[in-house]
Formats: structure tokens, sequence, C-alpha cells
């Protein structure tokens, strides 16, 4: 007992003198660093550049267990990201499978049908200049115009899909309305299902589907391609796929990128017939007869019949 006690009386003494040194210490850090003079300052300093990289060791387990897992996180990441790559790999695939059977099954349609693509559609590139930044008109400027060539009702399109038609020709540039114009109408036709509709703008990205014969049989996703009705535009020009808007209307989601219109190309498209007599194509004109020419009655047989007569 007396051993514990004389233990117990040792270690007190030291435990309080130690509890006393450091808080010494930690009011002189304080002291310290709390002091605003250039030479406290520069001591601080010092100090720092003393300590601070002698640390590292202390530090050197945190910076490894922190990289750890951090490698640990970007392998998961990898992981799911090479999962994800080949799953679209596989996609991928299917769709080029199914890809060269529509080509194949295209080709072999055209042949019997001895389609011939019309050598005379050729294209102008022209660069976007500005765009009409109202919310009521919807236009863009080309850098080409009539000295290329350029006439009114030529359809533009970017690299994806048809972006509208030329509307105003200046000697170097001209105006395309884009198909979400409010006064821009382009006659389409609805694939598979062969619907045919006039794609209308009403000054929003996705225009509407209007004059359908049967909406039941058109179904979101379809292809929506231009008709060529009126020999204005090619046919089978890309435009985009039905959509169901908010008010449950048959509209466009248009394949060209609107927020990027950079370059336009302009389909020459070939010169149509104008048409004079609207009337014609629904009744053919019939030629008008020949005039019978007037009977020649010679000089004084009138005056002898009239002597016959009397007599």
């Amino acid at each position: 007992m007396a051993q514990d006690r004389r233990g117990e009386d040792y270690v007190t003494p030291i435990r309080r003198l130690l509890i006393g040194i450091l808080c010494l210490a930690l009011a002189a850090v304080f002291l310290v660093w709390r002091i605003d003079s250039p030479r406290v300052e520069r001591f601080r300093a010092a100090v720092i550049d003393k300590v601070v990289p002698s640390f590292d060791w202390a530090m050197a387990p945190v910076t490894g267990a922190l990289n750890l897992v951090s490698d640990f996180q970007s392998y998961a990441q990898l992981a799911e990201q090479n999962q994800e790559l080949r799953r679209e790999l596989q996609r991928m695939r299917a769709w080029r499978e199914a890809a060269l059977q529509l080509d194949q099954e295209n080709a072999k349609l055209r042949d019997l049908n001895n389609v011939r693509v019309d050598p005379e559609l050729t294209h102008v590139t022209g660069v976007v200049l500005a765009d009409s930044g109202g919310p009521f008109r919807q236009s863009v400027l080309l850098n080409v115009g009539a000295r290329d060539g350029i006439l009114d009702g030529w359809p533009a399109m970017d690299g994806l899909g048809l972006v509208g038609r030329i509307s105003g020709v200046g000697r170097n540039t001209s105006r395309v309305i884009l198909l979400t114009d409010a006064s821009s109408r382009i006659p389409v036709i609805i694939q598979p299902s062969g619907q045919r509709a006039i794609l209308t703008g009403d000054n929003t990205i996705n225009p509407a589907l209007d004059f359908l014969e049967d909406a039941d049989v058109v179904r979101p996703g379809d292809r929506v391609v231009t008709a060529g009705d009126g020999g204005l535009f090619p046919p089978d020009l890309l435009v985009g796929q039905v959509a169901l808007g908010t008010d449950r209307r048959l509209r466009a989601r248009l394949v060209a990128d609107y927020e990027r219109l950079e370059f336009l190309r302009v389909l020459r498209s070939p010169e149509t017939e104008q048409i004079s007599d609207p009337g014609a194509l629904i009744v053919p004109v019939e030629p008008e007869p020949d005039p019978v020419p007037e009977p020649v009655v010679p000089e004084g047989a009138l005056d002898d019949l009239a002597e016959a007569v009397d007599g």
C-alpha cells in the first residue's frame, strides 16, 4: 500500500507539470499568432517553413488512404462505363445489321422500279451570317445570292435535315425562312403509313402536322419527309420525326440542329413548268374550228340574176 501511495504521489506532480507546460506552450503560440508585428510575422514564416515540410511523413498515410479510395472509385466508374460501352456496341451492331438490310432492300426496290436519282439536283453551300433575332419571325441570312444562281423557293438543309426555304434573294445574300416560322407551309409525307400532311410553322421548335387524313395510323417516332408536291421541293428530304405535343397535337421533332446553324446547303431544284391557265388542268381546252371562208360573188352576177327573175 505504501508503494502504491508513493507511486501515485510521484505521477501526479509530473502530470500537473506536463499539463502546465502544454498550457503555457499553447498560450505562447496563441500570443505569437495574434501579435501583429513585422518581426513576429517573419518569425511565424520561419517557423512554418521549418515545421510544415517535416510533417509530410505524418500526412503520408492519410494521403495514401485518400488516393486509394479515389482509385477504387475510378475503377468502379471505369467498370461501369465499360459495361455501358459493351451494351452500346451491341446495340450499334444490331442497328448496323438493320441498316445493311434496309440498304439492300432499298437497292432492290430501286432496281425493280427503275428509279434514277435526278442528276440535276446539285447544291450550293452558304455560311449563316445572322438570324432574325425576333420572336415572330424565324429566318437566317446566308452569304450566297443571285450571283450564285440562288432562286426563291429553293430548299435549304444542314448536315442532318431540312431547315427551310429561300425567301428573298439579293445579289450577295439570301434569306432562309425556317420551318418554324409562322408563314412556313411545307407538304410532307409520314412514313411508313404514307399519310400526307402540311407542316405548319407556329414559331415553336416543333411545327404542327395539319390536315392529316387519318391521324390514328400515325405514331410518335414515324419519319417525316418532304412530299415533293408541286415540284418546288425534291421528295424524300428528311424533316424529322412525329411527336405528340403537350397540346395533344401531332408535331414534328425536327432533326436539324437549330441551335448551331453555321453552314446551310441550298439545293438547286430543277425549274418547273409555269402554269398560266389552271383551268386547263381539269378540263382540256378544245381547239377552235377554222373559220369558213365566205363565197366570192363575181361582179354583175347579181344584176343578171335580177333581170332573169323580172323576165
